[in-house]
C-alpha cells in the first residue's frame, strides 16, 4: 500500500524512521531575537541553546506555510500529517488549510491531518502507530478511526531543568522564577486531553522531580505491555537513560526508544529537559 506520513519538525522520530522513505518532516522556524533557525537537518542544538541562554527574550517559533505542506502532497498514495498540538502552534491550522486547498484540485485524494494534542515523542508514537496499522492492511478510513482513538489514549509528561523560558514568555513572574531557582525547584508537567500544558507536581532537585514523574507514569500507564514508551531529552542522554531504567524496572512497557530533541522540542524542553510519552 502506497502511503506517506508527514510530521512537522516537532515530531522527534527515532533514527530508523527518519531514514524510512515513507516519512517526511516539514520544518518550523525558530526565532531568537532577530535570528532565524530552520528546524531541519541543519539544526545545531548547541548553538540554539547558547543563543536562548544569552537572550533576555523568549524564543519563538513560526509554523510551516500551507505551501510547505502541499508540496509533499503530490504523491501517488494516502497522506497522513501529524502536527504539534494546535494549542501550542499554528502548524495544525496551516496543515488543514493546505489540505483544503489541495483537495480543491484533487478531490479524490485521501489526506488526514492529525492534531497530536501533544509534541515530541508523542507525535513519533502516532507516526509509528500509523505505519503499523497500514502494514497490517487497514484501509485509510480504518487507520483514521484507530489513530484518533490511539491519540486520545496517549499520555505525555515532562520535567524541566530550567524555568527560564517560562519566565521569559510570561508564564512565571521573575520573582517566582528566582525563588524556584534559588530553592532548586523543578516542575513536573503534563499535556491535557485538549493539548495544553499543566503542572502535575514539583520537587526540589532534578532527581526527585524525575522520580515523581516516574511515579505518575506508574499510576496511569494502562496496559503498558501493549504500549511503547518514548523518551526524548534535550542534550542529556545520561538523564534519559536514568529515566528509562527507573520506569522499566517498575512498568513492563512493550518497548522503549530514546531520541534527542530537535529544534521545537528543544525550545519547549530547555537544556536538560526530559519528555516522556506512552
Amino acid at each position: 500500500m502506497s502511503y506517506r506520513i508527514i510530521g512537522d519538525s516537532c515530531t522527534d522520530l527515532p533514527k530508523a524512521l527518519k531514514e524510512d522513505p515513507h516519512f517526511m518532516l516539514v520544518p518550523l522556524t525558530l526565532i531568537v531575537d532577530d535570528f532565524s533557525i530552520v528546524d531541519d537537518e541543519t539544526f545545531d542544538q548547541k548553538d540554539f541553546l547558547s543563543r536562548v541562554k544569552a537572550s533576555p527574550h523568549s524564543p519563538k517559533s513560526a509554523c510551516p506555510s500551507p505551501e510547505d505542506y502541499m508540496k509533499h502532497f503530490d504523491f501517488d498514495g494516502d497522506i497522513y500529517v501529524i502536527t504539534l498540538s494546535s494549542q501550542l502552534s499554528g502548524s495544525y491550522n496551516s496543515a488543514e488549510l493546505a489540505k483544503r486547498l489541495y483537495l480543491e484540485d484533487h478531490p479524490d485524494k485521501k489526506i488526514e491531518i492529525i492534531d497530536s494534542r501533544s509534541a515530541s515523542v508523542a507525535q513519533a508514537l502516532i507516526a509509528m502507530k500509523i505505519k503499523e496499522l497500514i502494514e497490517n492492511s487497514h484501509p485509510f478510513e480504518a487507520v483514521v478511526d484507530k489513530i484518533n482513538a490511539f491519540r486520545d489514549g496517549l499520555f505525555t509528561k515532562f520535567v524541566l531543568e530550567s524555568l527560564d523560558t517560562l519566565r521569559k514568555n510570561g508564564r512565571l513572574t521573575g520573582i517566582q522564577a528566582i525563588i524556584a531557582s534559588a530553592l532548586n525547584i523543578k516542575p513536573v508537567m503534563g499535556a491535557t486531553a485538549e493539548g495544553t500544558i499543566y503542572k502535575l507536581d514539583q520537587a526540589r532537585g532534578i532527581v526527585k522531580a524525575l522520580l515523581l514523574m516516574v511515579k505518575a507514569i506508574e499510576q496511569d500507564a494502562l496496559k503498558p505491555q501493549e504500549r511503547i514508551l518514548g523518551i526524548s531529552h534535550c542534550n542529556n542522554y545520561e538523564r534519559a537513560l536514568f529515566v528509562k531504567d527507573e520506569i522499566l524496572k517498575r512498568i513492563p512497557f512493550k518497548d522503549c526508544f530514546i531520541v534527542d530533541t530537535q529544534g521545537v522540542s528543544s525550545m519547549y524542553a530547555c537544556e536538560g529537559g526530559i519528555i516522556t510519552a506512552y
